[in-house]
């Protein structure tokens, strides 16, 4: 558990790096049915913020974690970028694409932790 804390903090890190907004962490542990322990949701402004933010992430986490993500999905548009860490799923979307979809009220019996943006 405490690789998968550790693992969630660098996401943020690699966020933050690029200035990612908007982070919030849903904590899935114990519901029925889900895929991953933790989702990461931010948001970019741009596809251009979108893509660094992903690549900010890739470079946090392998520099700190020697980890890779299984799969990642959205590169081509970069509208909305799924990263996949096995226990944990990150999503960073331009604003439009996060409103519509709304993952973080999908799963509204996780455990919602907002964080601060960074100024």
């Amino acid at each position: 558990m405490e690789h998968i804390t550790g693992l969630v903090d660098t996401i943020i890190k690699g966020i933050q790096e690029k200035k990612g907004s908007g982070i919030v962490v849903a904590d899935l542990d114990g519901i029925e049915g889900t895929i991953c322990r933790y989702f990461v949701v931010c948001q970019g402004n741009t596809p251009t913020q979108v893509d660094a933010i992903a690549e900010s992430v890739d470079d946090m986490v392998r520099k700190e974690l020697q980890e890779k993500p299984l799969r990642v999905v959205g590169l081509e548009n970069a509208l909305w970028v799924a990263m996949d860490y096995t226990d944990v799923l990150v999503h960073v979307f331009v604003p439009d694409m996060r409103e519509y979809y709304d993952l973080e009220h999908l799963w509204a019996d996780a455990k919602l932790t907002r964080v601060p943006d960074l100024d």
